[in-house]
């Protein structure tokens, strides 16, 4: 018989996958691993100012990720700097930032080591119904944006011919990922969110033979490393949160071996950078 925390822990992380299986493919078919990397840094950020102002975490970070991914939409339209220069630059900032202003908090004792890898065992039923409710939300506004937003993945400039509005399917997106990263740092950390978003789509990409497969397969795949991780931590009482990623890393080598890899011949994943993100990291 599984404890309480135990069982609250497989339905948050499961949660969790079900909604960053869907996004990580973006992720990978876009190539924006690295803008991932920079709102799970600026998390830390939130995660200071909510103890600062005594606010919600969850909503602390949402508010400050969805501050970096609009500060860097304006700053590639104004700034002279590549986008992964850019990204570079808002990903450590808003990291030294937080952890500065957490410094100068010493009347707070807080566990820094859970925030940076998570500490999904002590997931409440309060934590339980953010993350079902606004991954509920995340997913239903990410269907109605889908074709949109793989248009201009494809092809931005045809989506934009084709009066999709890739602009604002790609704000949308963006907002999506912050409140992803929001729901996602209690379970594995801000350190370990970029890994979710993209181990399980990348394992998914060798076997799907289109992209709404690959999104599911993907939040199958991840539902099931968070599983194994967490009975993997439980047997050999290991870190919930890297358990989690080390399970989906081992799925990712398993879907490599030749026995099992099979590549589709409609590949689900475009293979030329057409974001704006992307372009401006040509430059």
């Amino acid at each position: 018989m599984l404890d309480d925390f135990f069982t609250r822990a497989i339905i948050a992380g499961v949660g969790v996958a079900l909604v960053a299986g869907p996004m990580g493919c973006f992720i990978v078919w876009r190539r924006l691993a690295y803008f991932g990397d920079t709102l799970s840094h600026a998390a830390l950020l939130g995660v200071a100012l909510a103890f600062l102002f005594e606010v919600n975490i969850t909503l602390a970070v949402f508010g400050v990720s969805a501050c970096v991914s609009i500060a860097l939409l304006l700053l590639q339209k104004h700034a002279t700097l590549s986008s992964d220069a850019l990204l570079g630059l808002l990903a450590h900032s808003a990291l030294a930032i937080g952890l500065v202003v957490l410094a100068f908090m010493t009347w707070i004792r807080m566990d820094l080591m859970g925030f940076l890898f998570g500490d999904i065992l002590a997931v409440s039923k309060t934590d339980i119904a953010i993350i079902w409710l606004g991954g509920a939300l995340v997913l239903g506004i990410l269907a109605a944006i889908w074709r949109p937003l793989f248009a201009a993945t494809v092809n931005h400039e045809l989506a934009q011919a084709e009066g999709m509005n890739p602009e604002r399917a790609n704000v949308i997106f963006m907002l999506l990922m912050a409140a992803v990263i929001a729901m996602s740092m209690k379970i594995v950390g801000v350190l370990l969110i970029t890994a979710m978003l993209i181990i399980p789509a990348a394992a998914a990409r060798r076997f799907a033979p289109g992209p709404e497969q690959m999104a599911l397969l993907a939040a199958i795949i991840g539902a099931v490393s968070v599983g194994g991780g967490l009975f993997g931590s439980l047997e050999w009482d290991t870190p919930a949160g890297p358990s989690i990623v080390v399970a989906a890393v081992t799925l990712f080598v398993l879907s490599l071996m030749p026995a099992w890899s099979r590549r589709a011949s409609t590949p689900p994943a475009p293979q030329a950078p057409v974001s704006k993100i992307e372009k401006g990291s040509r430059s």
